[in-house]
């Protein structure tokens, strides 16, 4: 990613990518720095972690794909908690964002969200805390503009798809020009590129398209600015972003 000037591919950044579990043998994150854990929630509701953060469907390793494409050179953190059928709970969202906390993530992806608000503070305590400690946090916007969290939450970066965006480029739903009352939840949020990578060795689109994986490529993003900002406060990233980003012609993300 060119900033100011300069190149900057996340080196001695961070993310944490919470979803189904990484693939490190995967070609296209050859080189990649790739560590992880699985999150399961013990009788009591605690997190138990394990070892094995293989992915069992291949989405969370299309979502590091995309991080990697943007950000070859940061550390990728595979924290499982979804399972081969991609379901997963809050508590377990909550539980993978305090696990990548503790563990210093500085960049936070989270290509899911949950429509349920009665959770909605716990994962606020979870992404506020995560923010105290200095991380940025992405998540993943409802397409339509409905309710989702973390990513309506004021903590984190929420971002959908734009059908026209390319890779190089992404927006801003600011929302004075694009107001909650015309367009709900999609007001305030980032929309970029959504298509996933290539397969290695194709010029197809890979599988999965939508606001996972426009988080996915901002996440990179993000990291790129980290480096480039090392003293920048996770508020002041998000400015920044936001002066970064361009204006959208007024149509509603894909996904």
């Amino acid at each position: 990613m060119r900033f100011r000037g300069r190149d900057y591919d996340g080196e001695g950044i961070t993310i944490a990518i919470i979803d189904s579990g990484i693939n490190p043998e995967d070609p296209r994150l050859s080189g990649a720095d790739v560590v992880g854990w699985n999150i399961q929630l013990g009788a009591t509701g605690h997190a138990l972690l394990g070892s094995d953060f293989k992915d069992e469907n291949g989405h969370g390793t299309e979502i590091a794909v995309a991080v990697h494409r943007i950000a070859p050179k940061a550390k990728l953190f595979g924290v499982r908690i979804m399972d081969a059928r991609l379901k997963t709970s809050a508590d377990l969202m909550a539980a993978g964002i305090e696990t990548s906390t503790r563990n210093g993530a500085s960049v936070i992806n989270l290509s899911l969200g949950t429509p349920n608000m009665g959770k909605a503070l716990l994962l606020r305590d979870c992404c506020a805390l995560a923010v105290e400690s200095g991380a940025v946090v992405l998540a993943a916007a409802h397409p339509k503009g409905d309710r989702a969290y973390p990513a309506d939450l004021p903590e984190t970066l929420g971002a959908a798809s734009h059908p026209d965006c390319p890779l190089d480029k992404f927006y801003y739903f600011g929302p004075h020009r694009f107001p909650v009352k015309e367009w709900g939840n999609l007001s305030g949020k980032f929309l970029a590129h959504g298509y996933s990578p290539p397969v290695q060795g194709s010029k197809d689109r890979g599988p999965y398209r939508g606001s996972g994986m426009a988080t996915a490529y901002l996440s990179g993003r993000v990291a790129c600015l980290r480096q480039a900002l090392p003293h920048e406060t996770p508020q002041g990233i998000a400015d920044v972003m936001r002066q970064l980003a361009l204006t959208p012609v007024p149509e509603i993300g894909y996904g």
